[in-house]
């Protein structure tokens, strides 16, 4: 028995935008949240395994609580950072992906669609379950996530409007020691020392984010058609805590009904 959950970034058109998250696990979970999404779209899907413990499933509060996708147990696989690293490795597939991100048009489904399979069928993210972030980006992306058995259980949209999502994007930084991902708005750094080495994408300006919506906006609803029966949509507007709330408290049902199924399965 398994679930998942995908978590995307879908801008609609204004005022509002979207962002959603979508869940497929097998009984435990594991999970991150993108905070501030992939400019058009940043998918999340969540998926655990029915031969981990249940206590591997319990949340916790403490003010010094580990982020959302140890909390849940997930292995967090972000098909943009797939694709970023082999662009750094000088790779053929890099190479020909960079062409396509630097105009803010989708990597060729031969391209992103067997490195995110490989990913996903590594041990660790079949061991732990997985938390997808960035894709499908398109019909035939999603399309070929279900053919690979890669099914979410829930699929969280939440709303943004889309002047957000581009400023969320813009202000966005990355620490390249420590890998944490700052915002300058947002989630400044805590240090000037740690401030004047924070990095920028090279796709994430205003230009080349506003080219992705362009394509995202060419897209969404045929994706979206694939996951309509199990989505639910939030309000991506609020705080982080607020936002991360609701969305622990659909993960949280979707946990409670698994475990619920698996006890009635066993007795």
């Amino acid at each position: 028995m398994a679930s998942s959950v995908n978590f995307w970034t879908i801008p609609q058109p204004k005022p509002q935008s979207s962002y959603s998250y979508s869940s497929s696990l097998k009984p435990p979970l594991t999970s991150q949240l993108s905070l501030f999404p992939n400019s058009n779209n940043s998918i999340l899907s969540l998926r655990s395994h029915t031969s981990l413990s249940h206590s591997r499933l319990t949340k916790s509060h403490s003010p010094n609580a580990p982020p959302p996708h140890f909390m849940y147990g997930l292995v967090h696989v972000a098909a943009g950072d797939l694709l970023r690293a082999e662009v750094a490795a000088g790779s053929d597939n890099g190479r020909q992906a960079k062409e396509f991100m630097e105009k803010g048009q989708l990597v060729p489904d031969e391209i992103v669609v067997m490195m995110v399979k490989e990913r996903l069928s590594q041990p660790d993210s079949e061991e732990n379950g997985w938390l997808l972030d960035g894709y499908p980006r398109s019909l035939s992306q999603a399309t070929a996530l279900k053919k690979f058995g890669f099914e979410p259980d829930l699929f969280i949209l939440l709303e943004v409007p889309e002047d957000i999502l581009v400023e969320r994007v813009i202000g966005r930084r990355l620490d390249p020691v420590t890998g944490k991902i700052y915002h300058l708005k947002y989630s400044p750094p805590e240090t000037e020392e740690i401030a004047a080495r924070l990095t920028q994408r090279f796709d994430d300006t205003e230009e080349k984010v506003k080219l992705r919506l362009r394509t995202h906006h060419q897209n969404v609803e045929a994706v979206l058609s694939m996951f309509k029966d199990i989505t639910v949509k939030i309000d991506g507007n609020g705080s982080k805590e607020d936002v991360f709330a609701q969305i622990d408290g659909w993960l949280t049902k979707l946990l409670e009904q698994r475990k619920a199924t698996s006890e009635s399965l066993a007795a």
